[in-house]
């Protein structure tokens, strides 16, 4: 069992210390973003989308609780429009991995989406994350649209 916890001043500046680098790896990796610009792109894209922080408007930021209140991750959920939801980013920390704990925050967050008036939620996945993908298609989410990309030399 999870529990979804508001993310605090301290936990958001360690989650967006690793977010940008993360995310501008990600973008290096699908071919999107030329490395040596990622990481300000990265960092650019974070600060437009919560120019307040983790208490930008219409997005929630949560630490992922187990059920011994250790932080087992993160999730951030953002209203899209009146009813639906995004999110934005799921982590959970590796020794977490392949324990429930991803199915289980994507339940709670669901409620959580629920309780603030929203009857759907988008995400985005990397089409290289085929772990992730299984996951979010067992648990009812459809894809609904795909981009693909070929090099022609």
């Amino acid at each position: 069992m999870v529990t979804l916890q508001k993310m605090n001043t301290d936990e958001f500046q360690r989650y967006l210390d690793t977010a940008a680098a993360d995310y501008a790896k990600e973008k290096v990796s699908a071919g999107n973003w030329e490395e040596e610009e990622s990481l300000q792109k990265a960092k650019d894209e974070f600060s437009n989308l919560l120019p307040d922080g983790e208490n930008s408007e219409n997005n929630y930021l949560f630490t992922i609780l187990n059920e011994k209140n250790e932080g087992a991750g993160i999730i951030w959920l953002a209203r899209q429009s009146p009813e639906k939801g995004f999110i934005y980013d799921i982590r959970i920390k590796d020794e977490y991995q392949g324990k429930g704990y991803g199915k289980e925050t994507m339940k709670a967050i669901e409620e959580k989406a629920k309780q603030l008036g929203m009857n759907k939620i988008g995400l985005h996945v990397f089409g290289h994350n085929k772990i992730a993908r299984g996951l979010y298609e067992k648990i009812g989410y459809k894809t609904t649209n795909v981009v693909m990309e070929k090099e022609v030399l």
